[in-house]
């Protein structure tokens, strides 16, 4: 097997490792895509953020990234009319349900969701879906970290965190469609769980949904 392929993402050409999904190519080459779901080490990537939309010369509809392997020859656009529209809707609903008022969350100017608006020009308020307005009860019990459902978007990355990384198995998602949440044993507060606060889940969140109570996210 080749030591490398060849691919072309918005007429540049690089090397990357053979097997290598098209996301993480494009990351380590500088090359953004927008994302919150995909985590490298997953074998089967979920794609539910449905932000990683790119189009493939030879394939008549847009696919996500972390799906894709690369191939040699493949010809990438980041960017076109079919890609930024699936990329606008999937972010205005993610926004649909998320907590924006941005100076007070202790991942402002850190955020994913800012550097994807910032990136996309994408605005951070409400535009064509209603607020769902769902209420949260802030989780403060753990000594060092607090989690706040408002801002959490789905993206799994605490529950990879918790499971692979601490083998604590406290997150886990909870229902469907629009009651989905990320939640713990039973709803129970972080505190009266076996939580040994390592706080690999805090790092690994990509929002300000989980954060140090003693300073921002760095």
């Amino acid at each position: 097997m080749s030591e490398h392929v060849n691919i072309t993402i918005d007429d540049r050409e690089i090397k990357v490792r053979p097997g290598e999904k098209l996301l993480w190519a494009a990351l380590e080459n500088d090359i953004y895509i927008p994302h919150l779901c995909a985590i490298k080490e997953e074998s089967r990537p979920n794609a539910s953020c449905r932000l990683c939309f790119v189009e493939i010369d030879g394939i008549d509809y847009p696919v996500a990234a972390c799906t894709r392997q690369v191939e040699e020859g493949m010809v990438v656009k980041t960017r076109s009319t079919k890609v930024d529209r699936l990329v606008k809707t999937a972010f205005e609903l993610l926004l649909s349900d998320h907590n924006l008022k941005c100076s007070e969350c202790p991942a402002n100017r850190n955020c994913a969701l800012q550097r994807i608006a910032k990136e996309r020009g994408l605005k951070l308020k409400h535009n064509r879906f209603k607020p769902i307005g769902r209420e949260f009860e802030l989780d403060d019990s753990p000594a060092e970290f607090a989690f706040d459902r408002s801002r959490c978007v789905l993206c799994g990355q605490c529950i990879w965190a918790d499971r692979v990384g601490a083998e604590a198995w406290i997150f886990g998602f909870a229902n469907r469609g629009i009651d989905r949440v990320v939640t713990t044993f039973n709803n129970l507060p972080l505190a009266e769980l076996k939580c040994n606060e390592c706080t690999l889940c805090v790092d690994a969140c990509p929002v300000g949904a989980l954060y140090y109570k003693r300073e921002q996210k760095v």
